[in-house]
């Protein structure tokens, strides 16, 4: 579909006028091409180096078109951003007006349900601005790339994309509206907060999944979550402009081996992962945090752990200088008790031995804006997510490292070549669970995880993300996910260029843009023989093609309240047709055993032995009537007639167990091959097949109950 066309289909009625001009600008370029064919071109690009202020310069009957399509595209960004700043203090005005309504001590219910709907009516309509300004930032995209391809000699698109970036509906800076609105559903549903945890050493032991979101949903998906939970703000000293999101920092430690790495890829029991985290800009306390996995199979949680440090002591700390009598008596002199000194010290303690044993060191970094969705200080129910996920090498290739520095982080003066940061393309969104046992999670999760906009990806890992990424010639194994189309462009961007080896910052800043990784992408699709430039952007872990598609299509994406529940066991993999596809393409892979394989095969067999007996008994039982004698004046003349009852009841009985054992088994070698997360077992079929099984036994006893009771008369009749 053109994107005219499709400008015009998803455009707002009532907003028509304030889109983009699309058509008039590529009217313009048209216009411009045809100037440039009739020789125009030479006319316009010519023009003297100097100037005068006393020699007049000769005008010019009419403008070039070019020319004209820049003032125009000027005055269509200017329209846009003017609309969008006009609807904000809209939203803005509308938010103040039912703050202050729902901050009424006498609002009654009936008030609070029709200030919910001004709520539901605000944030739709903070979503369909938000839709607004994509499809126009699309269209810009858009004409000036269509604006280099048809006029080459005059190319704009990065300089323009540039200006359009410093653009403030751009930029993002509205999420504070989404603030004010959660503020405003928290005070109609009068959430009381919990207790704060004052522990200097903390665990916690939750549920954990974890999801991908397009940067597209993440506003809808927000505007979801704040209907039943607060945003979490952090700093509340200027409630009108403050963020959802706080950004945190969080360096990991490994080895050169990448001991961590592969022991939590590999989800080994007790792995842990090591990593300083600290939030805001600037890091002044640090927490030392460790994970450590626990198989959950075995009815075991893993757990996060974590003390804190201020920033000058954590070198010293990693070094081993920074001693536990040290750290006792800092906390001594914030006369923490005697059980908060026993978990600090038994956790600090661990944790140096670890470094120290390991030879850990600062590897990777991972950087992100958080925005947390819960009731002050109650985990019962905590959603995060995460946004503009960078990671880092902390490291550099071609300067000193942090141990040689003695610093725990990357120097920020230090250059940032392509080859060593990665931005990830999605939203992580984690649900985090810590409910009493036999509580189900609440409706409005379901509804959540139902609508489309979440793609689970099983046991994603920032750190194993970046590893992998940013260190390929260290790392042994990979995580699935980096098979996904959807991911493999951003990884591309980090891999050294084969002609010229490792990029600089400048290479990052121009030369190699995200244009030109999609473009080595979609070549590396075709053969190699076709693909000369796809060379200049080839991953060593990656290879020629995806093999994962992990996020649904656009089309198959109904959103919150329309997503209908998947059929799972064997009727769900019998339905034809589109629901199945859907099914496939969202499909999340997981890490399958090879005893998996042979476990389907054993039930097969299974199966298959106990047709086979059922069968034999009734093609016995049917030879051996079929080899009898029949007399009609025999004594017992009816046990042929019965003989064969039986065997015709119990041959198709066989024949049917056979061809189920025989689907189930391939549809579960499929299901299994494809490293699909869900159900693989079979609810309906064993007992529609015990069903069959006992009415078949039960025809058979009536059968012979009758033969019996007539074998009784035919005795008693000719008793003499």
């Amino acid at each position: 579909m053109k994107f005219g066309k499709y400008l015009d289909d998803k455009a707002r009625p009532e907003w028509a006028v304030q889109y983009v001009d699309y058509k008039k600008l590529k009217d313009l370029i048209k216009e411009a091409v045809k100037e440039n064919e009739a020789g125009g071109q030479h006319q316009v690009s010519y023009s003297p180096r100097t100037t005068s202020l006393s020699v007049s310069r000769a005008q010019t009957q009419r403008d070039a078109a070019e020319e004209r399509f820049f003032r125009a595209l000027d005055a269509e960004v200017k329209k846009v951003s003017d609309f969008t700043q006009s609807r904000v203090r809209s939203l803005e005005v509308g938010l103040d007006r039912l703050n202050e309504q729902a901050r009424s001590t006498d609002t009654r219910a009936a008030e609070k349900n029709h200030l919910e709907e001004e709520a539901q009516k605000l944030g739709d309509e903070y979503l369909a601005l938000e839709k607004y300004v994509n499809l126009n930032y699309m269209g810009f995209h858009k004409i000036l790339k269509k604006h280099d391809k048809m006029l080459p000699h005059a190319p704009c698109q990065q300089f323009y994309i540039a200006h359009l970036h410093q653009q403030k509906w751009v930029q993002g800076t509205s999420s504070n509206i989404l603030v004010r609105l959660s503020n405003v559903y928290s005070l109609l549903r009068g959430d009381q907060s919990g207790v704060k945890n004052e522990d200097s050493a903390q665990g916690f032991v939750r549920s954990t999944t974890k999801y991908w979101v397009r940067t597209a949903d993440v506003s809808a998906v927000k505007h979801h979550i704040l209907q039943h939970l607060p945003v979490f703000t952090f700093d509340s000293s200027d409630a009108r402009n403050v963020e959802d999101w706080q950004l945190i920092n969080s360096v990991y430690l490994d080895n050169d081996s990448m001991e961590l790495y592969h022991g939590r890829l590999d989800k080994t029991p007790e792995a842990i992962a090591l990593r300083l985290r600290w939030y805001g800009p600037v890091p002044k306390l640090v927490f030392v945090e460790r994970k450590t996995h626990r198989e959950g199979w075995k009815g075991e949680e893993s757990v996060k752990e974590r003390v804190v440090l201020e920033e000058p002591k954590v070198v010293p700390f990693l070094e081993g200088t920074y001693t536990l009598e040290d750290a006792l008596a800092d906390l001594d002199k914030k006369k923490r008790s005697e059980a908060e000194k026993k978990t600090f010290a038994k956790f600090f303690s661990e944790c140096q031995k670890a470094v120290d044993s390991k030879q850990l060191r600062p590897m990777t970094r991972t950087q992100y804006q958080r925005t947390a969705f819960q009731i002050p200080f109650d985990s019962t129910v905590r959603i995060s997510l995460d946004t503009n996920l960078t990671m880092f090498k902390e490291n550099p290739d071609d300067g000193p490292s942090c141990h040689d520095t003695r610093r725990w982080r990357r120097d920020p003066a230090l250059p940032l070549p392509r080859t060593e940061v990665t931005r990830f393309p999605h939203a992580v969104l984690e649900v985090k669970l810590s409910l009493p046992i036999g509580e189900e999670a609440p409706d409005w999760i379901k509804e959540l995880l139902n609508s489309g906009y979440l793609t689970e990806v099983h046991k994603f890992s920032k750190f194993i993300h970046g590893g992998a990424t940013l260190m390929p010639h260290m790392v042994q194994a990979v995580p699935y996910w980096v098979d996904d189309e959807s991911v493999r462009p951003s990884m591309l961007m980090s891999a050294p260029s084969k002609a010229s080896g490792a990029a600089t910052a400048t290479d990052a800043a121009g030369a190699l843009t995200s244009n030109k990784a999609v473009a080595a992408l979609r070549k590396a699709r075709k053969p190699a023989d076709d693909s000369s430039s796809a060379a200049e952007l080839r991953h060593p872990l990656l290879g020629q093609q995806p093999t994962l598609q992990l996020l649904p299509d656009r089309d198959q994406v109904t959103g919150l309240g329309g997503m209908a529940r998947r059929s799972k066991g064997l009727l769900g993999w019998l339905k034809k047709g589109k629901s199945r596809k859907a099914e496939l393409n969202t499909a999340i892979p997981q890490r399958i055993e090879p005893k998996t394989f042979f476990a389907n095969e054993r039930t097969f067999l299974s199966w298959l032995h106990m047709a086979v007996t059922i069968g034999s008994i009734g093609a016995a039982l049917l030879g051996f009537s079929g080899a009898a004698p029949r007399s009609p004046h025999a004594p017992h003349a009816g046990i042929g007639d019965m003989t064969d009852v039986i065997a015709m009841i119990l041959l198709p009985l066989a024949v049917l167990m056979c061809a189920y054992a025989m689907v189930v088994f391939l549809w579960r070698g499929s299901r299994i091959a494809q490293k699909q997360v869900g159900y693989i077992d079979d609810q309906r079929g064993p007992v529609c097949l015990a069903v069959v099984v006992v009415t078949a036994l039960s025809a058979i006893f009536a059968v012979s109950i009758v033969d019996f009771i007539q074998q009784l008369k035919h005795s008693a009749n000719t008793t003499p």
